[in-house]
């Protein structure tokens, strides 16, 4: 069985096993025991389906599936922190630093001097009590994981087939929303591993990574047919050369690497040299094969020169050098690329109309009729700007015009404009957004609001939100269902759909769609953060942190304050040991914070060294009814049967990431993702996080659009699952790609 499609499985709480592997016993084998006791230590149970389908494993299987999860969970790898029981804070001081760093600098000899050179001088750092250097921060005492099974939830695995994957396969193709990290990661798997469908792509970005496939088996002629438009073409491109499959400007990916390698100390900032280097990495250099592939692909496509040419100018720039390194000019020469020769005639001639260019004419002429009539043409572009054009032209207009074209849109359009109406039309609500290729900001609200009363502005929302249930109401009843009964779990009335949540992390225990809640077990939760698996022993800082959020105030817990309201820190390490990687840690300890009236707890993760996350970095959270246990000989504190969330950078130009914020008060944990820039958790700004809260709070819930479905159907909502005709749980919701189906176009 292949390593990366039993991890994917593991993703979904699953074990994959082939068919031909398939061979179900009853009868419980030596091997198959000893499998399942060693797998409930790392916080698993199983499905009865499944148990007999491992029971007929070779004992070969079996180790290979028991070392999958165990590569997931990191458990042979080192855990250890830079302090031993370090929920007894060691007492080092601000005093200690200042006299360390003395010593060392007028190299006076008095006291403990380290494998790394440093002189710790007597009476200051406790040394028995550390795996490495206080001062440096360099670890050189490593331990693995000793404790498991302290979990108080077991995990219930299923059973997965080859049939489980290709439908997951099928799903994703045909995600109607944009693929998140996660399920970016399982399509390039599955694609890798199963016979390609004959699916269209659901998005864009999904067709890139299917023409990405093609071209790589060399199917170029299979691959150009499924471009539409020179957008498209571009965004193949591009993903090529940067690995984004969003069209991110080259100049902003050159300033967010540029500010990555910006440093506290003036010294140390690298700034200058990562933008010089990083737009060197971006010059395009293309083959004769690629060259000649690309031009027959704008060669054959079937939209008009001038249509080619509008669609290409929001991107002049980028174009003018695509056209230049594709040698394109060069084929205009030959027979058979006449439409690439017209197109690049108008483009460079400029003889095109700018659809955009006229839109905004209209407007600024205050034209109602002229700018509907454009954005029917578009009902796209018109669904995005339908909030500020009812402020700009008046609500009940605007929506008569808008409901003729309603029904042309994808149901993720008419979904989040019912998720953000109560948001956009609050005169006191800050928005939260993230530009492309940029980090979480807030923006103020419409400065038109104030132009209208409180009661107008209500209806406005009643009028959006009333029209958006409508038409998907419209949409289910049209649906032919000859069932009779549903059964939706009450957790998914808690979990926003997912539209336009795109983040940069694999989540790989389990798959979860952001804004999902978990509830807690116990009174103490543990961060956890591993970075530097498969490196060589280096100055490679991260740093794990957390922002405490008061009623006027906030606090924080981090490498340079250990201990903080109701939080203790492993200590700060700051250069990894060699290819085992390390480890930090906070506990929180609820009942404090909650004594202490603190609202939320926010999780981040920064990159202190100079770039940005390091790839391959894991963080998420433990927890359990009962005590965990740390470790007094090396303070490991890691115990996979007690993971509740854990992702893993994969790719990123992120230097700080919100991963997870704790609800003080409810006892649960949002997991979300809020990337922001600076080089320690002081950069966190909390009204973006704020501003993703009640941006995911706004969101209509997975079980919400079930219940508009039920009603459009006909459908008698039951609570047993076991007697539904259709049964929507928390398993089903895993699958994210599946979820995305209930969006009908």
């Amino acid at each position: 069985m292949k390593t990366e499609l039993l991890k994917t499985g593991i993703r979904y709480n699953a074990i994959y096993i082939e068919n031909a592997a398939l061979q179900p016993k009853v009868q419980m084998s030596a091997p198959a025991t000893t499998f399942w006791v060693n797998l409930s230590q790392l916080g698993y149970t199983a499905e009865e389906t499944l148990v007999k389908a491992v029971n007929g494993l070779m004992p070969k299987q079996l180790v290979g599936i028991y070392e999958a999860f165990a590569d997931v969970l990191q458990v042979k790898n080192n855990w250890a922190p830079l302090v031993k029981g370090w929920d007894t804070p060691t007492g080092e001081t601000r005093r200690d630093h200042i006299l360390t760093f003395f010593y060392n600098l007028f190299n006076i000899e008095k006291g403990t001097k380290l494998a790394c050179g440093h002189i710790i001088p007597d009476n200051t750092f406790p040394l028995e009590r550390y795996n490495g250097c206080p001062f440096c921060g360099m670890q050189m005492v490593t331990g693995t994981v000793e404790v498991t099974g302290q979990g108080s939830k077991l995990k219930v695995l299923r059973l997965w087939s080859e049939t489980d994957m290709e439908t997951l396969l099928a799903n994703l193709l045909q995600s109607k929303t944009a693929l998140d990290a996660t399920q970016v990661d399982t399509l390039k798997t599955l694609l890798a591993n199963f016979k390609l469908p004959a699916i269209e792509p659901g998005i864009k970005e999904t067709l890139v990574l299917l023409v990405d496939i093609l071209v790589a088996s060399g199917k170029t002629k299979e691959a150009g047919e499924l471009f539409t438009n020179p957008v498209d073409i571009m965004r193949y491109l591009w993903y090529k050369k940067t690995g984004f499959l969003q069209i991110i400007e080259p100049g902003t990916l050159i300033k967010r690497i540029s500010k990555n390698s910006k440093n506290i100390i003036v010294s140390l900032d690298k700034s200058a040299y990562a933008k010089i280097n990083y737009r060197e990495g971006l010059k395009l250099k293309y083959s004769r094969a690629e060259c000649k592939m690309v031009a027959e692909w704008l060669n054959k496509l079937a939209l008009s020169a001038e249509k080619c040419c509008e669609q290409m100018h929001p991107k002049r720039r980028m174009w003018v050098r695509f056209i230049r390194a594709l040698r394109l000019a060069e084929y205009i020469k030959k027979d058979g690329f006449a439409k690439l020769k017209g197109i690049l005639d108008r483009f460079y001639r400029e003889d095109y109309t700018v659809w955009n260019a006229d839109l905004s004419q209209y407007r600024l002429k205050y034209d109602a009729a002229s700018t509907f009539a454009l954005l029917k043409q578009r009902p796209g572009l018109f669904a995005r700007s339908l909030f500020s054009n009812m402020l700009w032209f008046g609500a009940e207009d605007t929506i008569t015009a808008f409901l003729e074209v309603a029904d042309q849109l994808p149901a993720r359009l008419v979904l989040t404009l019912n998720s953000y109406a109560r948001n956009y039309f609050d005169p006191n609500q800050e928005r939260t957004v993230k530009p492309l290729g940029g980090t979480t900001k807030t923006v103020k609200p419409n400065y038109l609001l104030k132009m209208y009363a409180a009661s107008q502005l209500k209806d406005m929302i009643i009028m959006v939100e009333d029209m958006c249930l409508a038409v998907m109401e419209k949409r289910f009843a049209k649906m032919e269902n000859l069932n009779k009964t549903i059964f939706i779990d009450e957790g998914l009335f808690n979990i926003p759909l997912s539209i336009g949540d795109r983040s940069e992390t694999v989540a790989d225990l389990p798959s979860a769609l952001m804004g999902t809640r978990f509830k807690l077990e116990g009174n103490k939760i543990r961060l956890f953060m591993k970075w530097g698996k498969g490196l060589k022993a280096q100055h490679l800082d991260m740093d794990l942190s957390c922002q405490i959020s008061f009623e006027k105030s906030t606090e924080i817990c981090a490498f340079n304050r250990l201990v903080a309201t109701g939080t203790k820190h492993s200590g700060d390490i700051q250069r990894i040991p060699d290819m085992v990687g390390t480890a930090e840690y906070i506990e929180m300890d609820i009942e404090k914070l909650q004594s202490a009236d603190a609202r939320y707890v926010t999780f981040t993760c920064n990159a202190y060294t100079n770039g940005s996350i390091t790839p391959n970095l894991v963080m998420g959270w433990m927890d359990s009814k009962y005590p965990m246990k740390i470790s007094e000989k090396t303070g490991v504190a890691y115990d996979p049967s007690c993971v509740q969330h854990q992702v893993r950078v994969t790719r990123s130009v992120t230097k700080g990431i919100v991963f997870g914020v704790l609800d003080v008060a409810k006892k649960e944990i949002i997991w979300m993702e809020v990337p922001f820039g600076g080089q320690v958790v002081g950069g966190l700004n909390f009204k973006n996080v704020e501003g993703m809260i009640a941006k995911l709070k706004s969101k209509i819930t997975i079980g919400e659009l079930l219940k508009i479905k039920a009603k459009a159907q006909g459908l008698m909502m039951i609570d047993n699952s076991d007697l539904a005709d259709e049964q929507y749980n928390m398993n089903w919701a895993m699958n994210v790609a599946q979820v995305t189906e209930l969006l009908i176009d």
